[in-house]
């Protein structure tokens, strides 16, 4: 499976028989995506920052929900979360994404708000590639994704929703994060995209920062 951040919380996973798009974002938060193809979309929330749903093309089928799904192969399991710490009274609802590409399980948080509870973390239970918000305003803070990590215990994290020089919204920059979870240099190390594989995943959870599509271009 190839991962490639496109900006925000979107990201491409390809798998061998399909890809997902999560989250697509318009060009008003300072990303610009293109027009992937994928046949499924995920949407953790309806912000407008999050459901760009027209900019993929293929017909995907969109999730919008909690539940379980299986499109082209791929079982999407949605669980249910909150935007903020006050179970949606202020922001709204949110749904964690897992999906079991290619035998690798991947979480996609959208713009959880809090720490996971027990319950959440036992539905989280066994992810492999944890894609988690970072930064702050809107959602989890770099102190409550620390704490999200240690509760969920993925082997990767790939962070997002951070500040980027493309990014229009206000949200804290990634050292932040990484200072927190003890990974100071894991920005220096940056790549473009994430091949992984179930054989090739750490033994320890290790974070990698994914450049954002366009990214000096």
């Amino acid at each position: 499976m190839e991962i490639s951040w496109l900006g925000h919380s979107c990201f491409r996973l390809r798998g061998r028989d399909a890809a997902i798009i999560t989250d697509p974002c318009p060009k008003s938060t300072g990303y610009l995506i293109g027009r992937p193809t994928a046949a499924a979309v995920t949407v953790s929330h309806d912000h407008a920052d999050h459901n760009n749903v027209s900019a993929v093309t293929g017909n995907p089928h969109v999730l919008k929900g909690p539940g379980e799904f299986e499109v082209s192969g791929v079982l999407v399991t949605g669980i249910r979360t909150y935007h903020d710490t006050e179970q949606g009274a202020e922001l709204g609802k949110n749904i964690a994404y897992v999906m079991e590409i290619d035998d690798v399980r991947v979480c996609h948080l959208g713009d959880l708000g809090h720490v996971p509870t027990p319950e959440q973390v036992e539905e989280l239970s066994g992810v492999d590639v944890l894609l988690i918000p970072v930064g702050g305003g809107t959602t989890i803070d770099a102190a409550a994704a620390a704490e999200t990590i240690s509760l969920i215990g993925p082997k990767l994290v790939i962070p997002m929703h951070y500040k980027t020089p493309a990014a229009k919204a206000e949200l804290e920059p990634l050292d932040r994060f990484l200072k927190e979870v003890g990974a100071p240099d894991a920005q220096q190390e940056s790549q473009p995209k994430l091949a992984v594989t179930k054989t090739t995943l750490p033994d320890q959870t290790k974070v990698v920062v994914l450049d954002y599509k366009g990214k000096d271009s």
